[in-house]
Protein backbone atom coordinates (compact mmCIF):
# COMPACT_ATOMS: atom_id res chain seq x y z
CA UNK A 1 0.00 0.00 0.00
CA UNK A 2 1.42 3.48 -1.03
CA UNK A 3 1.84 6.52 1.50
CA UNK A 4 -1.10 8.28 -0.29
CA UNK A 5 -3.37 9.49 2.61
CA UNK A 6 -2.68 12.12 5.58
CA UNK A 7 -4.71 12.04 9.18
CA UNK A 8 -5.49 14.65 10.89
CA UNK A 9 -6.11 15.04 14.69
CA UNK A 10 -8.16 17.66 16.28
CA UNK A 11 -8.44 18.25 19.91
CA UNK A 12 -11.06 20.56 20.90
CA UNK A 13 -12.67 21.42 23.87
CA UNK A 14 -14.50 18.70 23.84
CA UNK A 15 -14.16 16.39 21.03
CA UNK A 16 -11.15 14.99 19.60
CA UNK A 17 -11.68 14.00 16.11
CA UNK A 18 -9.19 11.92 13.82
CA UNK A 19 -10.07 12.22 9.76
CA UNK A 20 -8.22 10.64 7.22
CA UNK A 21 -7.74 12.62 4.10
CA UNK A 22 -6.05 12.12 0.67
CA UNK A 23 -3.46 14.45 -0.51
CA UNK A 24 -6.10 16.95 -1.81
CA UNK A 25 -7.83 16.96 1.41
CA UNK A 26 -10.33 14.82 0.59
CA UNK A 27 -11.94 13.12 3.35
CA UNK A 28 -11.46 9.39 3.49
CA UNK A 29 -12.87 8.26 6.75
CA UNK A 30 -13.54 10.24 10.35
CA UNK A 31 -14.06 9.39 13.89
CA UNK A 32 -13.60 11.06 17.48
CA UNK A 33 -14.66 10.98 20.89
CA UNK A 34 -15.81 13.26 23.63
CA UNK A 35 -13.51 14.51 26.13
CA UNK A 36 -15.88 15.37 29.53
CA UNK A 37 -14.72 18.64 31.11
CA UNK A 38 -14.53 19.01 34.85
CA UNK A 39 -14.95 21.65 37.19
CA UNK A 40 -14.09 20.53 40.79
CA UNK A 41 -14.23 24.28 41.73
CA UNK A 42 -16.32 27.50 40.51
CA UNK A 43 -14.55 29.06 37.87
CA UNK A 44 -11.86 25.88 37.20
CA UNK A 45 -12.81 24.03 33.87
CA UNK A 46 -10.47 20.82 33.00
CA UNK A 47 -9.48 17.75 31.46
CA UNK A 48 -8.01 14.48 33.01
CA UNK A 49 -4.85 14.65 30.53
CA UNK A 50 -4.94 11.09 30.41
CA UNK A 51 -8.52 10.84 29.18
CA UNK A 52 -7.21 13.61 26.44
CA UNK A 53 -4.30 11.17 25.20
CA UNK A 54 -6.77 8.20 25.44
CA UNK A 55 -9.43 9.99 23.44
CA UNK A 56 -7.07 10.77 20.90
CA UNK A 57 -6.05 7.39 20.50
CA UNK A 58 -8.79 5.53 20.44
CA UNK A 59 -10.16 8.15 17.52
CA UNK A 60 -7.29 7.22 15.54
CA UNK A 61 -7.90 3.80 15.75
CA UNK A 62 -11.06 4.24 15.01
CA UNK A 63 -10.42 6.05 12.22
CA UNK A 64 -8.14 3.96 10.21
CA UNK A 65 -10.35 1.07 11.14
CA UNK A 66 -13.21 2.19 8.78
CA UNK A 67 -10.43 1.89 6.21
CA UNK A 68 -8.98 -1.37 6.71
CA UNK A 69 -6.41 -3.16 8.48
CA UNK A 70 -3.37 -2.06 6.87
CA UNK A 71 -4.68 1.96 6.67
CA UNK A 72 -1.94 2.32 8.77
CA UNK A 73 0.75 1.92 6.01
CA UNK A 74 -0.88 4.28 3.78
CA UNK A 75 -0.28 7.13 5.80
CA UNK A 76 2.38 9.33 4.86
CA UNK A 77 2.27 12.10 7.86
CA UNK A 78 -0.01 13.15 10.95
CA UNK A 79 -0.95 16.50 11.61
CA UNK A 80 -1.68 17.89 14.58
CA UNK A 81 -4.70 20.61 15.73
CA UNK A 82 -5.99 21.32 19.02
CA UNK A 83 -7.81 24.04 21.04
CA UNK A 84 -5.07 27.20 21.87
CA UNK A 85 -4.65 28.61 25.51
CA UNK A 86 -4.71 26.70 28.43
CA UNK A 87 -2.03 24.85 29.86
CA UNK A 88 -1.19 21.29 29.84
CA UNK A 89 2.26 20.78 32.28
CA UNK A 90 4.16 17.43 32.38
CA UNK A 91 7.29 16.28 34.49
CA UNK A 92 10.81 15.09 33.17
CA UNK A 93 8.85 11.82 31.93
CA UNK A 94 6.20 13.18 30.51
CA UNK A 95 3.81 12.39 32.65
CA UNK A 96 1.17 14.89 33.46
CA UNK A 97 1.65 17.31 36.84
CA UNK A 98 -1.66 17.89 37.29
CA UNK A 99 -5.17 18.01 35.04
CA UNK A 100 -5.14 20.25 31.90
CA UNK A 101 -6.67 23.36 32.34
CA UNK A 102 -8.64 24.59 29.10
CA UNK A 103 -9.17 28.32 27.93
CA UNK A 104 -12.73 28.34 29.45
CA UNK A 105 -11.28 28.60 32.75
CA UNK A 106 -11.23 31.51 34.72
CA UNK A 107 -9.83 30.94 38.06
CA UNK A 108 -7.16 33.68 37.07
CA UNK A 109 -9.46 36.59 36.73
CA UNK A 110 -8.03 38.10 40.05
CA UNK A 111 -4.86 38.09 38.20
CA UNK A 112 -5.80 40.35 35.33
CA UNK A 113 -7.53 42.15 37.94
CA UNK A 114 -4.40 43.43 39.40
CA UNK A 115 -2.77 43.52 35.82
CA UNK A 116 -5.24 46.44 34.51
CA UNK A 117 -4.67 49.82 34.06
CA UNK A 118 -0.53 49.14 35.45
CA UNK A 119 1.68 49.11 32.74
CA UNK A 120 1.82 45.17 32.59
CA UNK A 121 -1.38 45.70 30.79
CA UNK A 122 -0.42 48.21 27.87
CA UNK A 123 2.98 46.97 27.36
CA UNK A 124 1.84 43.13 27.23
CA UNK A 125 -0.51 44.66 24.36
CA UNK A 126 2.74 46.59 22.66
CA UNK A 127 5.32 43.65 22.62
CA UNK A 128 2.91 40.52 22.03
CA UNK A 129 -0.46 42.01 20.09
CA UNK A 130 -2.52 40.88 22.62
CA UNK A 131 -3.12 41.08 26.38
CA UNK A 132 -3.64 37.90 28.90
CA UNK A 133 -7.41 36.72 29.21
CA UNK A 134 -8.19 34.28 32.13
CA UNK A 135 -7.73 31.27 30.30
CA UNK A 136 -4.39 32.52 28.39
CA UNK A 137 -0.70 30.69 29.81
CA UNK A 138 0.51 34.21 31.23
CA UNK A 139 -3.04 34.96 33.77
CA UNK A 140 -2.90 30.49 34.70
CA UNK A 141 1.01 30.41 34.81
CA UNK A 142 0.69 33.46 37.49
CA UNK A 143 -2.14 32.00 39.02
CA UNK A 144 -0.49 28.77 39.94
CA UNK A 145 2.56 30.56 40.68
CA UNK A 146 0.55 31.44 43.97
CA UNK A 147 -1.75 29.22 44.95
CA UNK A 148 -0.17 25.68 42.99
CA UNK A 149 3.97 26.62 42.95
CA UNK A 150 4.20 22.59 44.06
CA UNK A 151 2.69 22.01 40.39
CA UNK A 152 5.49 24.03 38.51
CA UNK A 153 7.90 22.69 40.70
CA UNK A 154 7.79 19.29 39.52
CA UNK A 155 6.78 20.66 35.57
CA UNK A 156 9.56 20.22 33.11
CA UNK A 157 7.27 21.17 30.30
CA UNK A 158 4.42 23.87 29.40
CA UNK A 159 2.62 22.85 26.71
CA UNK A 160 -0.94 23.21 24.61
CA UNK A 161 -3.24 20.45 23.97
CA UNK A 162 -2.00 19.55 20.60
CA UNK A 163 1.59 19.29 22.01
CA UNK A 164 0.70 17.04 24.79
CA UNK A 165 -1.03 14.62 22.09
CA UNK A 166 2.64 14.88 20.05
CA UNK A 167 4.36 14.31 23.26
CA UNK A 168 2.22 11.24 23.68
CA UNK A 169 2.55 10.04 20.06
CA UNK A 170 6.35 10.86 19.29
CA UNK A 171 8.02 11.17 22.86
CA UNK A 172 9.21 14.56 21.45
CA UNK A 173 8.93 17.94 23.13
CA UNK A 174 7.85 21.23 20.46
CA UNK A 175 5.49 23.73 19.42
CA UNK A 176 4.71 26.28 16.92
CA UNK A 177 4.45 29.86 16.23
CA UNK A 178 0.16 29.54 16.50
CA UNK A 179 0.23 28.33 20.17
CA UNK A 180 3.92 30.01 21.37
CA UNK A 181 2.66 33.09 20.59
CA UNK A 182 -0.70 33.01 22.85
CA UNK A 183 1.58 35.03 25.64
CA UNK A 184 5.22 35.21 25.57
CA UNK A 185 6.64 35.67 21.95
CA UNK A 186 7.10 39.32 19.94
CA UNK A 187 4.37 39.71 17.74
CA UNK A 188 6.87 41.17 15.49
CA UNK A 189 10.41 39.49 15.70
CA UNK A 190 8.92 36.13 16.51
CA UNK A 191 10.67 33.78 19.57
CA UNK A 192 9.69 33.78 23.16
CA UNK A 193 9.97 37.36 24.71
CA UNK A 194 12.51 37.69 27.80
CA UNK A 195 10.83 40.91 28.53
CA UNK A 196 7.54 39.46 28.00
CA UNK A 197 8.28 36.86 30.73
CA UNK A 198 9.72 39.32 33.30
CA UNK A 199 6.89 41.46 32.80
CA UNK A 200 4.66 39.11 33.89
CA UNK A 201 6.82 38.07 37.06
CA UNK A 202 7.68 34.66 35.58
CA UNK A 203 11.04 35.04 33.97
CA UNK A 204 12.47 32.06 36.14
CA UNK A 205 10.06 29.50 34.23
CA UNK A 206 11.46 30.62 30.92
CA UNK A 207 12.89 26.75 30.65
CA UNK A 208 9.87 25.62 30.67
CA UNK A 209 8.53 26.63 27.80
CA UNK A 210 8.89 23.86 24.49
CA UNK A 211 11.43 24.92 21.51
CA UNK A 212 9.33 26.69 18.54
CA UNK A 213 9.08 24.58 15.21
CA UNK A 214 7.48 25.56 11.71
CA UNK A 215 3.61 24.77 11.39
CA UNK A 216 5.00 22.42 8.68
CA UNK A 217 8.00 20.76 9.86
CA UNK A 218 8.33 16.90 10.81
CA UNK A 219 8.53 17.11 14.65
CA UNK A 220 9.13 13.66 15.76
CA UNK A 221 8.11 10.12 14.48
CA UNK A 222 5.12 7.73 15.85
CA UNK A 223 6.67 5.38 18.48
CA UNK A 224 6.42 1.89 19.15
CA UNK A 225 3.98 2.46 21.90
CA UNK A 226 1.82 4.97 20.03
CA UNK A 227 1.86 2.40 16.98
CA UNK A 228 0.35 -0.44 19.24
CA UNK A 229 -2.70 1.64 20.25
CA UNK A 230 -3.50 4.02 16.88
CA UNK A 231 -3.10 0.93 14.45
CA UNK A 232 -0.52 3.65 12.40
CA UNK A 233 3.17 2.42 11.18
CA UNK A 234 5.99 3.15 13.75
CA UNK A 235 8.33 5.99 12.43
CA UNK A 236 5.35 7.94 10.60
CA UNK A 237 6.43 11.31 10.73
CA UNK A 238 4.32 13.71 12.83
CA UNK A 239 4.34 17.32 12.14
CA UNK A 240 4.23 20.09 14.44
CA UNK A 241 0.88 21.15 13.78
CA UNK A 242 -0.99 24.34 14.48
CA UNK A 243 -3.55 26.02 16.97
CA UNK A 244 -7.26 24.71 15.88
CA UNK A 245 -8.30 28.38 14.68
CA UNK A 246 -5.39 28.58 12.21
CA UNK A 247 -5.94 24.59 11.36
CA UNK A 248 -9.21 25.44 10.77
CA UNK A 249 -8.86 28.64 8.47
CA UNK A 250 -6.21 26.40 6.41
CA UNK A 251 -9.10 23.56 5.88
CA UNK A 252 -11.89 25.89 4.59
CA UNK A 253 -9.53 27.92 2.89
CA UNK A 254 -9.82 31.26 4.59
CA UNK A 255 -6.04 32.24 4.02
CA UNK A 256 -6.22 35.54 1.76
CA UNK A 257 -5.80 38.44 3.28
CA UNK A 258 -9.08 40.29 4.90
CA UNK A 259 -11.11 37.89 4.34
CA UNK A 260 -13.36 37.01 7.08
CA UNK A 261 -14.06 33.92 8.59
CA UNK A 262 -16.16 32.83 11.67
CA UNK A 263 -15.42 29.84 14.08
CA UNK A 264 -19.06 29.16 15.74
CA UNK A 265 -17.15 26.02 18.12
CA UNK A 266 -16.92 26.02 22.01
CA UNK A 267 -15.31 29.54 21.24
CA UNK A 268 -16.38 32.39 18.99
CA UNK A 269 -13.99 33.11 17.26
CA UNK A 270 -14.21 35.87 14.51
CA UNK A 271 -10.78 36.20 12.16
CA UNK A 272 -8.85 37.77 9.80
CA UNK A 273 -5.36 36.89 7.81
CA UNK A 274 -3.29 40.32 7.52
CA UNK A 275 0.04 41.27 6.49
CA UNK A 276 0.45 43.41 8.97
CA UNK A 277 -0.26 44.11 12.76
CA UNK A 278 -2.73 46.01 13.72
CA UNK A 279 -3.27 45.97 17.36
CA UNK A 280 -6.20 46.24 19.83
CA UNK A 281 -7.47 45.48 23.07
CA UNK A 282 -10.95 43.99 21.45
CA UNK A 283 -8.82 41.25 19.90
CA UNK A 284 -5.41 39.27 19.44
CA UNK A 285 -2.48 39.24 17.19
CA UNK A 286 -1.03 36.31 16.83
CA UNK A 287 1.52 34.60 14.24
CA UNK A 288 0.02 32.86 11.27
CA UNK A 289 1.33 29.53 10.26
CA UNK A 290 2.72 31.44 7.16
CA UNK A 291 5.77 33.67 8.65
CA UNK A 292 5.30 37.52 7.42
CA UNK A 293 1.08 37.16 8.12
CA UNK A 294 -0.53 37.48 11.49
CA UNK A 295 -4.05 35.84 12.32
CA UNK A 296 -6.14 39.19 13.94
CA UNK A 297 -8.78 37.30 16.04
CA UNK A 298 -11.16 38.52 18.22
CA UNK A 299 -12.46 35.57 20.81
CA UNK A 300 -14.72 34.66 23.52
CA UNK A 301 -15.95 31.80 25.34
CA UNK A 302 -19.48 32.14 24.46
CA UNK A 303 -20.40 30.23 21.00
CA UNK A 304 -21.66 27.09 20.70
CA UNK A 305 -20.46 25.66 24.41
CA UNK A 306 -23.41 27.70 25.87
CA UNK A 307 -25.76 24.87 23.44
CA UNK A 308 -23.85 22.13 25.08
CA UNK A 309 -24.16 23.52 28.42
CA UNK A 310 -27.94 23.52 28.00
CA UNK A 311 -28.33 20.02 26.23
CA UNK A 312 -26.48 18.61 29.22
CA UNK A 313 -28.84 20.46 31.77
CA UNK A 314 -32.11 19.97 29.73
CA UNK A 315 -31.42 16.84 27.92
CA UNK A 316 -30.70 16.30 24.04
CA UNK A 317 -33.75 15.83 21.56
CA UNK A 318 -35.18 13.26 21.48
CA UNK A 319 -35.61 12.61 17.87
CA UNK A 320 -31.94 12.74 16.63
CA UNK A 321 -32.34 10.50 13.27
CA UNK A 322 -31.27 13.08 11.58
CA UNK A 323 -28.50 14.62 13.92
CA UNK A 324 -28.54 16.79 16.81
CA UNK A 325 -28.48 20.27 14.47
CA UNK A 326 -31.18 19.06 12.25
CA UNK A 327 -33.33 18.69 15.34
CA UNK A 328 -32.81 21.65 17.28
CA UNK A 329 -33.71 23.36 14.00
CA UNK A 330 -37.22 21.56 14.05
CA UNK A 331 -37.55 23.01 17.78
CA UNK A 332 -36.36 26.58 16.92
CA UNK A 333 -38.40 26.63 13.32
CA UNK A 334 -41.55 26.67 15.47
CA UNK A 335 -41.04 29.00 17.32
CA UNK A 336 -39.67 31.65 14.38
CA UNK A 337 -42.60 33.45 13.63
CA UNK A 338 -43.21 36.76 15.24
CA UNK A 339 -40.13 39.15 17.04
CA UNK A 340 -38.03 37.46 19.43
CA UNK A 341 -39.31 37.36 22.82
CA UNK A 342 -36.35 36.02 24.63
CA UNK A 343 -33.09 37.50 25.57
CA UNK A 344 -29.88 35.15 26.49
CA UNK A 345 -26.99 36.30 27.50
CA UNK A 346 -24.44 33.88 26.00
CA UNK A 347 -21.78 33.77 28.73
CA UNK A 348 -22.25 30.68 30.47
CA UNK A 349 -18.10 30.21 30.05
CA UNK A 350 -17.11 34.03 30.31
CA UNK A 351 -17.87 37.16 27.81
CA UNK A 352 -15.44 39.34 25.87
CA UNK A 353 -15.68 42.34 28.41
CA UNK A 354 -13.92 43.16 31.12
CA UNK A 355 -16.50 43.11 33.51
CA UNK A 356 -17.94 39.98 35.15
CA UNK A 357 -21.16 38.69 32.88
CA UNK A 358 -22.69 35.70 33.31
CA UNK A 359 -25.31 33.72 31.34
CA UNK A 360 -29.25 35.16 31.67
CA UNK A 361 -32.34 34.23 29.71
CA UNK A 362 -34.52 37.52 30.60
CA UNK A 363 -38.23 37.75 29.65
CA UNK A 364 -39.15 34.75 29.87
CA UNK A 365 -42.62 33.59 30.23
CA UNK A 366 -45.25 30.80 31.36
CA UNK A 367 -46.05 30.14 27.49
CA UNK A 368 -42.55 30.25 26.44
CA UNK A 369 -41.12 26.07 25.70
CA UNK A 370 -37.72 25.25 24.82
CA UNK A 371 -37.58 25.99 21.76
CA UNK A 372 -38.43 29.87 22.89
CA UNK A 373 -35.00 29.13 24.67
CA UNK A 374 -33.16 27.74 22.37
CA UNK A 375 -34.26 30.71 20.10
CA UNK A 376 -32.60 32.81 21.88
CA UNK A 377 -29.81 30.81 22.82
CA UNK A 378 -28.77 30.56 19.00
CA UNK A 379 -29.31 34.67 18.61
CA UNK A 380 -27.48 35.42 21.73
CA UNK A 381 -24.80 33.40 20.42
CA UNK A 382 -24.77 34.81 16.74
CA UNK A 383 -24.67 38.84 18.30
CA UNK A 384 -21.87 38.16 20.36
CA UNK A 385 -20.11 37.02 17.46
CA UNK A 386 -21.71 40.13 15.24
CA UNK A 387 -19.80 42.26 18.18
CA UNK A 388 -16.58 40.47 17.48
CA UNK A 389 -16.93 41.11 13.83
CA UNK A 390 -17.96 45.00 14.10
CA UNK A 391 -14.45 45.60 16.25
CA UNK A 392 -12.42 44.17 13.52
CA UNK A 393 -14.34 45.91 10.93
CA UNK A 394 -13.50 48.92 12.42
CA UNK A 395 -9.65 48.91 11.77
CA UNK A 396 -9.37 45.92 9.47
CA UNK A 397 -9.75 45.93 5.80
CA UNK A 398 -12.42 43.20 5.66
CA UNK A 399 -12.67 42.08 2.04
CA UNK A 400 -14.95 39.93 0.14
CA UNK A 401 -18.88 39.81 -0.09
CA UNK A 402 -19.56 36.79 1.82
CA UNK A 403 -18.33 35.61 5.04
CA UNK A 404 -17.21 32.03 5.99
CA UNK A 405 -18.40 30.09 8.95
CA UNK A 406 -16.91 26.69 9.88
CA UNK A 407 -17.79 25.35 13.52
CA UNK A 408 -21.07 23.03 14.74
CA UNK A 409 -23.33 26.27 14.23
CA UNK A 410 -22.19 25.74 10.56
CA UNK A 411 -24.00 22.39 10.57
CA UNK A 412 -27.42 23.96 10.95
CA UNK A 413 -29.01 25.80 8.46
CA UNK A 414 -31.26 27.26 11.13
CA UNK A 415 -28.05 28.73 13.03
CA UNK A 416 -26.50 29.43 9.38
CA UNK A 417 -29.27 31.97 8.00
CA UNK A 418 -29.18 33.71 12.07
CA UNK A 419 -25.34 34.82 11.10
CA UNK A 420 -26.60 36.18 7.56
CA UNK A 421 -29.23 38.14 8.96
CA UNK A 422 -27.21 39.74 12.31
CA UNK A 423 -24.01 40.19 10.07
CA UNK A 424 -26.29 41.28 6.87
CA UNK A 425 -23.71 39.49 4.68
CA UNK A 426 -23.72 36.30 2.72
CA UNK A 427 -22.58 33.12 4.82
CA UNK A 428 -20.63 30.43 3.02
CA UNK A 429 -20.64 27.08 3.99
CA UNK A 430 -17.70 24.92 2.93
CA UNK A 431 -18.24 21.33 2.47
CA UNK A 432 -15.59 20.01 4.82
CA UNK A 433 -17.36 19.31 8.15
CA UNK A 434 -13.86 19.03 10.15
CA UNK A 435 -12.02 22.20 9.00
CA UNK A 436 -9.34 21.74 11.81
CA UNK A 437 -8.60 18.56 11.20
CA UNK A 438 -8.21 19.06 7.11
CA UNK A 439 -6.02 22.24 8.07
CA UNK A 440 -3.33 19.85 10.53
CA UNK A 441 -3.91 17.07 7.27
CA UNK A 442 -2.93 19.43 4.76
CA UNK A 443 0.38 20.83 6.95
CA UNK A 444 1.39 17.24 7.12
CA UNK A 445 0.58 16.75 3.33
CA UNK A 446 3.09 20.13 3.06
CA UNK A 447 5.69 18.86 5.18
CA UNK A 448 5.91 15.50 3.35
CA UNK A 449 6.16 16.75 -0.09
CA UNK A 450 2.54 15.64 -0.79
CA UNK A 451 1.35 19.09 -1.49
CA UNK A 452 3.70 22.48 -2.37
CA UNK A 453 2.60 24.35 0.01
CA UNK A 454 -0.71 25.03 2.35
CA UNK A 455 -2.27 26.80 -0.38
CA UNK A 456 -1.62 24.34 -3.31
CA UNK A 457 -4.71 24.98 -5.79
CA UNK A 458 -5.04 21.21 -5.42
CA UNK A 459 -6.31 21.36 -2.24
CA UNK A 460 -9.28 23.86 -2.83
CA UNK A 461 -11.76 23.41 -0.37
CA UNK A 462 -14.86 22.23 -1.72
CA UNK A 463 -17.82 24.37 -1.64
CA UNK A 464 -21.64 23.22 -1.14
CA UNK A 465 -22.66 25.32 -4.03
CA UNK A 466 -25.11 26.95 -1.75
CA UNK A 467 -24.65 30.82 -0.30
CA UNK A 468 -26.87 31.78 2.40
CA UNK A 469 -27.86 35.51 2.04
CA UNK A 470 -29.09 37.56 4.59
CA UNK A 471 -33.50 37.65 4.75
CA UNK A 472 -33.90 40.83 6.22
CA UNK A 473 -37.65 39.81 7.11
CA UNK A 474 -36.38 36.78 9.26
CA UNK A 475 -34.14 39.28 11.70
CA UNK A 476 -35.23 38.23 15.32
CA UNK A 477 -33.61 40.52 17.96
CA UNK A 478 -33.83 44.00 18.57
CA UNK A 479 -30.02 44.25 19.74
CA UNK A 480 -27.19 42.62 21.54
CA UNK A 481 -28.50 40.90 24.84
CA UNK A 482 -26.72 42.39 27.38
CA UNK A 483 -23.17 43.47 25.07
CA UNK A 484 -21.69 46.83 25.68
CA UNK A 485 -19.93 48.60 23.21
CA UNK A 486 -18.14 52.02 22.18
CA UNK A 487 -20.67 54.29 22.16
CA UNK A 488 -19.41 57.50 21.00
CA UNK A 489 -15.81 56.44 22.24
CA UNK A 490 -16.59 55.50 25.63
CA UNK A 491 -17.48 52.18 27.07
CA UNK A 492 -20.81 51.38 28.09
CA UNK A 493 -23.19 49.11 29.89
CA UNK A 494 -21.54 46.49 31.82
CA UNK A 495 -20.14 49.37 33.93
CA UNK A 496 -22.54 51.45 34.74
CA UNK A 497 -24.62 51.56 38.02
CA UNK A 498 -27.65 49.78 38.42
CA UNK A 499 -26.40 46.55 36.90
CA UNK A 500 -28.65 43.54 37.39
CA UNK A 501 -27.11 41.65 39.87
CA UNK A 502 -25.00 38.49 38.21
CA UNK A 503 -26.62 39.53 34.80
CA UNK A 504 -23.63 41.37 33.68
CA UNK A 505 -26.00 43.99 31.99
CA UNK A 506 -27.66 46.97 33.48
CA UNK A 507 -30.75 47.22 34.49
CA UNK A 508 -31.98 49.77 32.34
CA UNK A 509 -30.51 48.29 29.46
CA UNK A 510 -31.92 44.94 30.31
CA UNK A 511 -35.74 46.87 30.32
CA UNK A 512 -34.54 48.62 26.96
CA UNK A 513 -33.97 45.61 25.30
CA UNK A 514 -37.29 44.08 26.66
CA UNK A 515 -39.18 46.98 25.33
CA UNK A 516 -38.30 46.36 22.00
CA UNK A 517 -40.26 44.68 19.52
CA UNK A 518 -38.68 43.36 16.77
CA UNK A 519 -34.72 42.55 15.44
CA UNK A 520 -36.06 43.63 11.93
CA UNK A 521 -37.64 47.29 12.59
CA UNK A 522 -35.03 49.52 11.54
CA UNK A 523 -35.32 51.53 14.71
CA UNK A 524 -33.92 48.41 16.46
CA UNK A 525 -30.03 49.25 16.93
CA UNK A 526 -26.48 47.16 17.80
CA UNK A 527 -25.06 48.77 21.46
CA UNK A 528 -22.41 50.22 20.83
CA UNK A 529 -21.94 50.51 16.74
CA UNK A 530 -25.59 52.60 16.43
CA UNK A 531 -25.90 50.92 12.90
CA UNK A 532 -29.29 49.62 12.06
CA UNK A 533 -29.49 46.01 12.29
Amino acid sequence: MTHELVLGVDAGHTVTKAVLFDATGRAVARAGGTVPLKSPQPHWVERDMDEVWQTAFQAVAACLAEVGSDAGRAVAAVGLAGHGDGLYSVDGQGRPVRAGIVAMDTRAESVLQEWRGTPVWSRAMELSGTVPFAGSPAALLAWLARHEPGALVQARWLLSCKDWLRLKLTGAVATDPTDASASFTDMRRGGYSPELLDLYGLGALARLLPPVLACDAVSGTVTQEAAALTGLIAGTPVVTGAHDVDAAALGIGGTTPGELCLIAGSFSINQVVSERPVVDPRWQVRHFVRPGQWMTMSTSPASVANLEWFLRVTGAPADQRYGVHEAIGREVEACLEGPSEVLFHPFVYGSPHPHPASGTFLGLRGWHGRGHLLRALMEGVVLNHRWHVDALCSKLPVTGAATRLTGGAAHSAVWSQMFADALRRPVVVTDVQESATRGAALLAATAVGLLDDVTDPRATPPYSGATTPPQPGRRTRRGVPGVPGDVGGSRAGLGSPGRARGSGVSAGRAGDMRDRQAFGHDHCRYPGVGTPL
